[in-house]
């Protein structure tokens, strides 16, 4: 009678029943440099009455088991935008959150670069799979919910924060900048733009550590129908801005004055600037300061 490997035994000693599915996705780590490929930016508006029991059921349970669990994922994230933080948003953030309040709770996932699609229908199918166990919320709305193509980073500091890390960094605080780039630009001369003219002169001395551009992607056709669909804009561009101080601290020397220099340029327009501060994990901080208007409803 053959030995049982050690994978073997500490699988039979986690479930003596049997009683735990065998793993469907076969990970193999291979010797390649661990580099940003894409993202999940997960956009969440708990209902009012309900923002503690979402915090609470995010972070111990669908943070892991809807998405760090899975195969090549490698970071993940929380933050939020509390009222201080949605009075900064600027233009009217309606072309992104639907409405200028909506959007409080933000998840941001970093996959491996090459591994996509085997993560993307992985992630598919274990929410799926989730809902039919009823480990689902339902007392929430998906607002702005993509994913992304990592395409760029510009470092504030010569040999400086990389995007690989950002989401381990103790960031004080990020901003997410929708870009509308101009009709008669191509993507190409933006970035160029942007990279080696725009941040380079911005960047130095203010509290902006790295900015990370993404273009977004489809989600699966079989992907959960409560995650809206958004129509794909191959003008628009997501950039990630990661601050070493609160968000109103940055906000003229970084945001206002990236808006000012992309428009004034004629280059492009910001749709909407969102500014968050990470979540506590572990806590409520922050479940009673989500909204200017203090109702509650259930």
């Amino acid at each position: 009678m053959a030995e049982k490997t050690d994978s073997e035994d500490k699988k039979d000693a986690e479930s003596p029943k049997g009683e735990r599915p065998p793993r469907q996705h076969t990970i193999v780590a291979g010797a390649e440099p661990i580099k940003l490929g894409s993202m999940l930016f997960t956009l969440v508006e708990p209902h009012r009455g309900h923002e503690v029991a979402y915090n609470r059921w995010y972070e111990r349970d669908h943070f892991y088991a809807g998405c760090m669990i899975g195969p090549y994922q490698f970071a993940g994230k929380r933050f939020v935008a509390t009222a201080a933080m949605k009075k900064l948003r600027d233009p009217d953030s309606s072309e992104v959150t639907g409405e200028p309040e909506r959007g409080t709770y933000l998840g941001l996932y970093w996959v491996l670069d090459g591994y996509h699609d085997v993560w993307n229908r992985w992630a598919v199918d274990q929410v799926m799979a989730l809902h039919k166990a009823g480990r689902m919320f339902q007392e929430r709305d998906h607002i702005h919910t993509l994913l992304y193509r990592y395409v760029w980073q510009q470092q504030r500091d010569v040999d400086g924060l990389p995007a690989e890390l950002a989401l381990d960094h103790p960031s004080a605080g990020m901003v997410a900048v929708f870009t509308e780039r101009a009709d008669d630009l191509s993507a190409a001369d933006f970035e160029t733009w942007q990279r080696e003219e725009h941040l380079p002169s911005l960047l130095p001395g203010t509290p902006a550590r790295l900015v990370i551009a993404a273009d977004p992607l489809p989600l699966l056709m079989d992907a959960p129908g409560d995650v809206p669909r958004t129509e794909a804009d191959d003008r628009r561009q997501m950039t990630l801005w990661f601050l070493d101080s609160d968000p109103a601290e940055a906000w003229d020397s970084v945001i206002a004055a990236h808006r000012t220099a992309i428009e004034s340029s004629g280059r492009g327009r910001i749709v909407a600037a969102l500014p968050f501060i990470p979540t506590i994990p572990g806590t409520d901080t922050y479940t009673d300061t989500l909204w200017t208007d203090t109702r509650r409803s259930s």
